[in-house]
């Protein structure tokens, strides 16, 4: 194009396209492909267990296999007569209830795994042992000072003169392990670290009331025969009149002297703590194992008191009987309650994408 002045102008030419702008870039948090992942509903947290727990462990399942071998030799010999926990089916199966329950967990207290679950069942445990071995020395040692009817094993007898066996040292060892256990769980328990984000809080006033009325209703139970011997009717020959004659069974909780009164009253008073004390432990898992301690104490004792009934034929179970049973079973309820009462799995909003 010629300009006025005759000069040339030039023109720029035209781009014939425009350049292609950069797509817009999403800068929000990507998408995750799979699901959310959960997070733990109880907000675990775990420390690394101490040593001392680990010991606890250990204990516990030496004191277990050492009760589970005590079933089978003879036990006691009574009057000439050799007494067997192991003699009949139902007696095996209540002798190793605890045993059983110690091995299971002691082997994961050893382990490593929620420590404070099984350092609370040796602690709470720990106690009523103490009196079961109070009253087992009674048994083995001064019993013969004051002669009395006895239900072992499943029979009536007389302590007149009682022999120690092999049945009778592995007992008595467990439960010292037992103990022992139970003391080294107490002093291990504030080494260490486990605690949970309080699924069970709300619960525990209430689950500490169920617990507290099933531990002394197992007391009350307890203090009487769970089987026993029936009154008997005897006629009056020459006036024709029926009586009602009382037989001697066997003594209750707190009749015998000695070693066997303060194990009875150590019994009663760790059953009720226990009962009380378990519900307000931490974390939730501590709860269940409190509880299960308990519970394996009071139901062994009331299948103890149901095989004394089946397996002797002079023997009825007792109203306390049944009620000791009863109170066991509810502590395993309570156990399964404990364990079970939480809220539903959340998801972690953290992880999800905007």
């Amino acid at each position: 194009m010629t300009a006025r002045d005759g000069s040339a102008r030039v023109r720029p030419a035209r781009p014939t396209a425009r350049p292609a702008r950069p797509a817009a870039r999403r800068t929000g948090p990507r998408r995750p492909s799979g699901p959310a992942p959960v997070t733990p509903v109880d907000g675990l947290v775990l420390g690394d267990p101490p040593l001392l727990g680990r010991v606890v462990g250990v204990l516990l399942v030496l004191a277990g296999v050492t009760g589970a071998l005590g079933l089978f030799p003879t036990y006691l010999v009574v009057g000439g007569t050799a007494l067997s926990p192991s003699a009949d089916a139902a007696g095996l199966l209540a002798g190793l209830l605890a045993p059983v329950a110690a091995v299971a967990v002691g082997g994961g207290l050893a382990a490593g795994r929620v420590p404070r679950f099984g350092l609370a069942f040796a602690g709470i445990g720990g106690g009523p042992a103490l009196g079961l071995l109070l009253i087992e020395l009674y048994r083995a040692s001064t019993s013969t000072v004051r002669p009395g009817i006895e239900v072992i094993a499943g029979q009536r007898v007389l302590t007149s003169a009682v022999d120690v066996r092999a049945g009778w040292v592995l007992g008595a060892v467990a439960l010292a392990l037992t103990v022992l256990a139970g003391v080294l769980a107490v002093a291990a328990w504030g080494r260490t670290v486990m605690d949970d984000a309080g699924a069970l809080d709300p619960a525990r006033p209430a689950l500490a009331g169920a617990a507290a009325l099933l531990g002394v209703l197992a007391v009350l139970c307890l203090v009487l025969p769970a089987a026993d011997l029936p009154d008997r009717i005897v006629t009056d020959p020459t006036t024709g009149l029926q009586v009602v004659v009382e037989q001697e069974g066997p003594q209750g909780l707190f009749e015998r002297p000695g070693l066997a009164l303060l194990g009875g009253l150590l019994l009663a008073g760790a059953v009720v703590l226990g009962s009380v004390l378990a519900p307000s432990l931490r974390p939730r898992l501590a709860t269940v194992g409190g509880l299960l301690a308990i519970a394996v104490v009071v139901l062994s004792a009331g299948l103890a008191g149901l095989r004394d009934a089946v397996v002797s034929g002079d023997l009825e179970w007792t109203l306390p009987g049944a009620g000791l049973l009863l109170a066991g079973l509810g502590h395993v309820a309570l156990t399964v309650l404990a364990w079970r009462l939480r809220r539903a799995p959340v998801r972690d909003p953290s992880a999800a994408g905007g």
